[in-house]
């Protein structure tokens, strides 16, 4: 009993500890003009802390609460205009596809044939985003786990990154600087309206089974909302701000439990990765513009091989099309989803194949 409650005193101050210094880099952030400054602030904070030894997981009620607000506000970026683009996303979609093949088989052989892996560390940690699945699938096979699990969340940390920057050069300079948008004008009908019909659609999304269904769930109900003109309210800037903080706090968390030391050990193969996956979907996505027409921003955050949940955030905070990116992230989550148990099952044939004629081989 005693162990059980200093077990839960150490977490709860390791949350306090997690937030405060979030927070702070989130402050630091803004106090130097970064672009999404209160999720970028916090990502870098919570990946100090996490590969520092703390445990910097959330608990499920505040990420649950995180994803419910951020996927309002996403909606909200939605405008009646955006549904005369639809008809292009198909041919988008394909074009994703194809460059997220690419970059699996970029990465692929950068790591089976110049770095030596084995062939299931190597087809695991090339898979881009789906992670939960990828770990589950990859965990029936004799795939190293610690690399994985370290190589896919290196590439998300470099993506954000990288992105966040970028982006902000594209939106002119470092557009976006606060973080907030304001909420616009709306009485109690709009807000209750909104906060519910997006409780219903995420609740529905959850219980699906959808990828990111808290948030994307929520997102789709406001989508629906504000396309269709019939509420013009963002979130105010008391849910928004501290939402992105819990949000960066979970994309730093992915190191959680990861030593310094495996971290810094696998940073160049991650970067390698990322560079390459980059270079994959980057080809598609100039086929995407030159193609579709889309424009650049929208593309760029569509096509990144990332999680769903921060890209869409992202997207609204840049004010870039959330629907369309979400969408994509959603396309390329269910094929990996997909793909991945068939991958595991061939992986681990294989494997007892190789083990039997070992087993067969003289002399061993």
């Amino acid at each position: 009993m005693r162990h059980e409650r200093r077990a839960a005193l150490s977490r709860l101050r390791d949350l306090a500890i997690t937030i405060a210094v979030a927070l702070a880099g989130g402050l630091v952030a803004e106090a130097l003009a970064l672009p999404v400054a209160w999720l970028l602030g916090p990502v870098v904070a919570a990946t100090i802390l996490s590969l520092c030894g703390f445990q910097t997981r959330l608990p499920e009620a505040l990420k649950t609460f995180a994803f419910f607000v951020l996927g309002i506000q996403a909606g909200s970026g939605v405008s009646p205009e955006i549904a005369s683009q639809i008809a292009l996303w198909p041919l988008s979609f394909v074009i994703q596809l194809g460059g997220v093949l690419l970059a699996v088989l970029l990465c692929y052989v950068y790591l089976r044939r110049l770095l030596g892996w084995d062939h299931a560390s190597a087809l695991f940690a090339s898979l881009p985003g789906a992670l939960s699945f990828v770990v589950a699938a990859a965990s029936e096979t004799k795939a190293d786990m610690g690399r994985v699990v370290i190589i896919q969340s290196i590439r998300l940390l470099m993506l954000i990154a990288a992105l966040v920057p970028l982006l902000g050069a594209l939106e002119g300079g470092g557009a976006m600087t606060s973080s907030i948008r304001p909420a616009g004008d709306g009485g109690l009908f709009e807000y209750g309206l909104m906060f519910s019909l997006c409780a219903v659609t995420a609740w529905l999304a959850a219980k699906l089974n959808v990828p990111g269904g808290m948030m994307l769930g929520a997102l789709i109900g406001s989508a629906v909302l504000h396309g269709t003109s019939v509420v013009h309210v963002s979130l105010p800037g008391f849910l928004a701000l501290p939402s992105l903080v819990l949000l960066g706090i979970i994309v730093g968390s992915r190191l959680n439990g990861i030593s310094l030391k495996a971290f810094l050990g696998l940073l160049a193969p991650a970067l390698g990765c990322f560079a390459l996956g980059l270079l994959g979907t980057g080809l598609a996505g100039i086929l995407a513009v030159v193609l579709v027409d889309l424009p650049v921003p929208n593309v760029a955050l569509a096509y990144a091989p990332g999680a769903l949940e921060a890209l869409t955030v992202l997207a609204f905070q840049f004010d870039i099309d959330p629907a369309y990116v979400a969408a994509h992230h959603v396309i390329r989550f269910f094929a990996i989803a997909m793909i991945v148990p068939l991958l595991a099952k061939r992986v681990s044939r294989r494997e007892a194949r190789e083990d039997g004629g070992r087993e067969g081989t003289p002399g061993e």
